[in-house]
């Protein structure tokens, strides 16, 4: 024990004088909250809408003021030629055309049924799909207030339109940051655990220190659980932190046990600093031990349900993603945090982590060569 408190010592101490490092600690959290959990979302809060209105009926105005007392759009410009719109959408000025064909309330009264035609730019499927949504809610809900209002007499009161109430289960306000910010915390514990572990043993190596540990009585387990622990601390620092922070500045619910949510955390990390630690030992520059890190985290992020959840993905996307230990995580905090669900809810990704630690820092140890 006296040898690894030590070489706990060295490693903070190493920390600690490494200008470089402790603002990647300190103010990575704050940035990647603040700026990311903003940044990325899938809300469409401000549609570029383009009318063309060549009814120019009360109806036809009155579907338009229903787009236009949306918040969710703004209107770009009107014209009474579609072809003005598609110069707006072609150069991105406008993200939908609404068009109202002339005769739209006449076939409304008489027919009881009118076309409309709705442009959008489809270059974003997921963007394009959220404003068919919104579109399609403030259309129905125009052409069933004058329904209502057309409607005389007995007619009027015989109808009772169904009245639908929603209740959205660990997110009742559908705030998008909400779902973000547990995603992002999992993004940066695995990004300060892997790349310190990575950068830790390739710097010794670069500076020539590796070799005069190399010639100390130290064994094997002492040194790795040397260089492995205090990055260990140092994440869940990190996620004690933006926890805080999601918190404070989002108010992000937290249902489920801490408790619970450290536990997984710590075998979590095991394994990310067991793999860290190998990609460290396997390479001989920093500038090598960063491309190869980059390429598996940018493989595991995307693939992770950062964004989307992952059961949306191909079965081949679904059978590859047992392998990535970001998605097991991504999964557990946001039923943790968002669900409050206990140990019983999560074993299954728990013992999957645990091997996947075993095997994570088996590999490790048994790469490490200690030459005197």
């Amino acid at each position: 024990m006296k040898t690894i408190r030590f070489l706990l010592q060295k490693e903070f101490i190493q920390i600690l004088r490494n200008r470089t490092m402790l603002p990647l600690i300190i103010l990575m959290p704050f940035i990647q909250l603040i700026i990311l959990v903003n940044a990325a979302t899938f809300d469409m809060k401000n549609i570029d809408i383009y009318v063309v209105d060549q009814d120019l009926s009360s109806t036809s105005r009155g579907l338009v003021d229903k787009f236009e007392a949306s918040p969710f759009y703004h209107l770009e410009g009107r014209s009474f030629n579609v072809e003005d719109g598609r110069e707006d959408l072609l150069t991105n000025e406008a993200e939908m055309i609404l068009n109202i064909p002339e005769g739209f309330e006449r076939d409304l009264r008489r027919k009881n049924q009118a076309s409309l035609q709705l442009l959008i730019n489809a270059i974003n499927g997921n963007a394009a799909g959220l404003i068919q949504a919104y579109s399609n809610h403030i259309i129905s809900g125009y052409n069933q207030h004058i329904a209502v209002e057309w409607t005389q007499g007995v007619a009027a009161q015989k109808q009772q339109p169904l009245e639908v109430v929603y209740s959205y289960w660990y997110n009742p306000e559908m705030n998008y940051k909400i779902y973000m910010v547990p995603g992002i915390l999992v993004i940066l514990v695995t990004i300060i655990s892997l790349f310190l572990t990575a950068m830790n043993i390739v710097r010794e190596k670069e500076m020539g220190t590796i070799e005069q540990i190399n010639v100390t009585p130290i064994k094997k387990y002492q040194f790795i659980i040397g260089k492995l622990l205090p990055f260990l601390i140092i994440a869940l620092f990190e996620l004690a932190f933006g926890l805080l922070l999601g918190r404070l500045i989002f108010d992000v619910p937290i249902v489920g046990s801490l408790w619970v949510l450290f536990g997984v955390t710590v075998v979590y990390l095991l394994v990310i600093l067991g793999f860290g630690l190998f990609l460290s030992e396997i390479s001989d520059s920093q500038q090598q031990v960063m491309f190869v890190t980059f390429f598996f985290m940018l493989v595991f992020i995307l693939m992770s349900g950062i964004f989307t959840p992952t059961e949306s993905m191909p079965d081949w996307a679904n059978k590859v993603n047992v392998i990535n230990p970001i998605a097991y995580l991504m999964r557990i905090i946001r039923m943790i945090l968002l669900k409050g669900s206990g140990f019983a809810d999560i074993w299954q990704e728990f013992y999957s982590l645990l091997i996947y630690a075993f095997l994570s820092l088996g590999l490790a140890v048994w790469r490490y060569r200690k030459t005197a």
